[in-house]
């Protein structure tokens, strides 16, 4: 299953919510499907996508916040996972991107592809609406199923270690940072 495909299958949701991506391969292939000014890239900040999501989760509570992350971005950040759990906001969906790679610096395997089991850890956190897809069509679905629950999800989609041919985008990093607290003001005054 391509990541690209997967973010193509739920594109239009995320115009609903807040929307704060990893570095790399996953900010590059959301971009590459239209800018919105309620996306995040989180350049230069690996593993704190979901410590960012959980923040905006807990900020904003009347607004789905979804996390586009990766399984290397995860590992660096474990602790996210349980400290996620203990708030459960109903509001957080974190998708993580699993393709065994750290595919963004050079492709090197990351622990899940030694065995590491990203729903196992998400589950033992206590967070109980955790799940593994490897199909698009089981990621559309569980995508769309968490977003319309009021429950804290983590999805765990297993990707080909693939990406796009340039990690260059071509927003304005430093403008995507104050278009987006503007938006993030904007929904949290409703």
């Amino acid at each position: 299953m391509q990541r690209l495909d997967c973010l193509r299958a739920i594109y239009p949701e995320l115009e609903k919510g807040i929307v704060v991506s990893i570095m790399g391969a996953v900010a590059a292939e959301l971009q590459s499907l239209g800018h919105r000014e309620n996306f995040f890239y989180l350049q230069h900040a690996m593993g704190l996508a979901s410590s960012t999501g959980l923040g905006l989760a807990l900020a904003v509570p009347g607004q789905k916040v979804i996390v586009l992350d990766g399984d290397g971005s995860l590992l660096m950040n474990l602790g996210t996972l349980s400290t996620m759990a203990r708030y459960a906001p109903k509001n957080l969906l974190h998708i993580v991107f699993d393709n065994e790679s750290l595919l963004s610096v050079g492709g090197f395997p990351t622990a899940t592809s030694t065995g590491t089991d990203l729903e196992g850890i998400a589950r033992a956190s206590g967070i109980r609406r955790a799940q593994t897809v490897r199909t698009c069509g089981e990621f559309a679905t569980a995508a769309r199923q968490a977003l319309a629950a009021n429950e804290l999800a983590t999805i765990v989609a297993k990707v080909e270690a693939t990406g796009p041919t340039k990690y260059v985008t071509d927003l304005a990093l430093l403008e995507n940072r104050f278009q987006f607290a503007r938006y993030v003001r904007s929904v949290a005054q409703r």
